[in-house]
């Protein structure tokens, strides 16, 4: 009676966590394109004959059907797979830049509360899952997510004085800087300014190619994680895995 008198929704998103309930159950997480994340009790989903066994699994994406409760727990009746990121699942290196994408995402998403989060973080997936560097991708994305983090760099001009000479950037400062305002700060390759910028704007959705050298990957790289453990105040478990796998 209780299941009738809720509204059935159909919502697109991916499962961001999933919790064991009982003998045959799981509570699962759907961070959804349009409503956020949305708890909801996947019933008998552990057997392996259950409808609903695939679409209970972390990382599944496509379109949930449910008994939706506003504030409490929504009861999950279906879904239709998009996606089962096969490459992604077949890398364990890809699988850990997926958990800390879709970690990432829900810390963005609860400081800042914008819609804007589930299309960045769908598209990144994607790209992965296309073949497309992962912590290239990545990269793109942490630099996206700092407008909602709340820790904006400025990637435009000098923060202090708005000069487009611009020689390096400073983080402690908020972003580049002009040589007139530069202090102690190293000179950062030309090549890795440039692209820090581009990583910034570029829609991810459309990326179609990433040739870019190692060498200031991996400089792009430090930087960001740099200013992330910082400035950002998040402790993300899977970041810890991550740098374990890329030693």
């Amino acid at each position: 009676m209780l299941l009738k008198s809720m509204k059935i929704i159909s919502v697109e998103g991916i499962v961001v966590s999933s919790t064991s309930f009982k003998e045959s159950s799981k509570i699962i997480n759907i961070f959804t394109k349009d409503m956020g994340i949305i708890g909801c009790m996947s019933k008998g989903c552990k057997s392996l004959k259950s409808k609903l066994r695939i679409p209970s699994e972390k990382f599944a994406y496509g379109v949930f059907h449910m008994y939706y409760k506003e504030n409490g727990l929504s009861t999950l009746i279906d879904a239709d797979i998009k996606d089962y990121f096969i490459n992604i699942k077949s890398d364990i290196l890809k699988i850990s830049y997926l958990s800390y994408i879709c970690e990432l995402s829900i810390s963005a998403f609860k400081e800042s509360e914008s819609q804007d989060i589930y299309p960045l973080m769908e598209s990144a997936i994607l790209k992965i899952e296309e073949g497309f560097n992962p912590k290239i991708i990545t990269n793109i994305l942490e630099l996206q997510y700092l407008e909602y983090l709340g820790i904006n760099l400025n990637l435009d001009n000098c923060v202090k004085c708005g000069s487009n000479k611009v020689v390096t950037i400073s983080l402690s400062k908020g972003g580049y800087i002009c040589a007139n305002h530069r202090t102690n700060e190293p000179i950062v390759d030309e090549k890795v300014m440039k692209l820090l910028r581009l990583y910034y704007y570029v829609d991810i959705s459309k990326i179609s190619n990433l040739d870019i050298e190692e060498n200031v990957s991996n400089e792009i790289n430090h930087i960001i994680e740099e200013y992330y453990d910082e400035y950002s105040g998040i402790n993300i478990k899977s970041k810890k895995m991550l740098k374990d796998l890329e030693v």
